[in-house]
């Protein structure tokens, strides 16, 4: 019998999304409800497993951790992609790693509610009514306004179509963007230092790679309007947080929504949480019943389909990194 181990499941609720019960008489199952940060605590609770779980890219799976994991022979994790997991390396052990769908919505609709909350100073006005407040800011509206759009691959047009219905002009930078793709979307194709200077909210949607890391940096942060939004849902590393902060304080920045960090679970005294003129989020953009019903189900019919000798959505080496 193989040995389960899911992890990262800080909702107590991976047992709940799948079909798990068709494992049963196969493999036992044990689930992690916390972030093992600890190399050798990690070590000391997969050191059975025949299986591991990815909860997306919250524990980092290198081949220093493989290597003290003589029993590990699958790794399945939620999407197609996880740039957490090492999987040149998995291979080399003889290491199956195998990915599920994902849905592409979530992130869009998260990215629009972090708008919306920043604009209309939503926590603020919530934390004040609970404490026994009323009205303390001026909110803004995006009507009108111009919208960037960073990579406009699947949830960045999500969020372009969503920007149009409230009445915003939409402008996008892709490498492969054309005048006449944008066109048909009602876009407007632009250089990104034209998207940098023109955007009062910009707004992130690149797959993360060599080319891509640190993408967002102080000098692109320079050149935009000392009252733009930047939000980021996608990942923590196309920016550069030092130079981030450092806009943030000086005032260059009109403010930064975030729902990705450089190193997750986030923190206490991690230096982006004192910054002003922000809102974090905790790596919400995946975390959706709908996502996590694929995700979960399909693992599971990955994990039969390797115990009966045909693995299936089997990742690949090199595959970028992303949603």
């Amino acid at each position: 019998m193989k040995s389960i181990v899911i992890l990262d499941d800080y909702q107590n609720v991976a047992l709940t999304f799948g079909a798990w019960d068709k494992l049963a008489g196969r493999a036992t199952i044990k689930v992690l409800n916390r972030h093992i940060a600890s190399p050798a605590e990690l070590t000391a609770e997969l050191a059975d497993a025949n299986i591991i779980v990815a909860n997306r890219e919250r524990t980092v799976i290198t081949d220093a951790l493989l290597a003290t994991l003589p029993k590990l022979e699958l790794i399945v994790t939620s999407g197609m992609r996880n740039a957490s997991i090492d999987v040149a390396a998995a291979n080399a052990r003889g290491v199956t790693v195998c990915g599920t769908s994902t849905l592409g919505y979530p992130t869009a609709e998260l990215t629009w509610t972090m708008i919306l909350a920043f604009m209309r100073s939503l926590p603020k006005e919530v934390a004040s009514l609970a404490a026994g407040g009323w009205q303390t800011s001026v909110g803004m509206g995006v009507r009108g306004k111009t919208l960037g759009i960073i990579g406009l691959g699947r949830i960045g047009s999500d969020v372009a179509k969503v920007g149009q219905a409230f009445g915003m002009k939409v402008i996008a930078w892709s490498r492969s963007l054309t005048p006449e793709k944008a066109a048909d979307m009602g876009v407007e194709c632009v250089t990104m230092d034209e998207l940098l200077a023109r955007a009062d909210v910009a707004t992130i949607h690149l797959l993360l790679n060599k080319d891509t890391k640190g993408f967002i940096g102080a000098d692109k942060l320079a050149k935009m309007k000392s009252t733009a939004l930047l939000v980021n849902t996608s990942r923590a590393q196309l920016v550069d947080t030092p130079a981030l902060i450092a806009a943030l304080k000086a005032g260059t920045l009109g403010g930064a929504a975030l729902d990705v960090y450089d190193r997750e679970p986030l923190a206490a005294d991690d230096p982006i949480r004192s910054a002003p003129n922000t809102l974090l989020t905790p790596h919400l953009g995946f975390v959706m019943a709908e996502n996590y019903a694929i995700t979960f189900s399909q693992g599971v019919e990955n994990i039969i389909a390797w115990l009966d000798g045909k693995p299936t959505r089997v990742i690949e080496p090199n595959a970028p990194a992303g949603h």
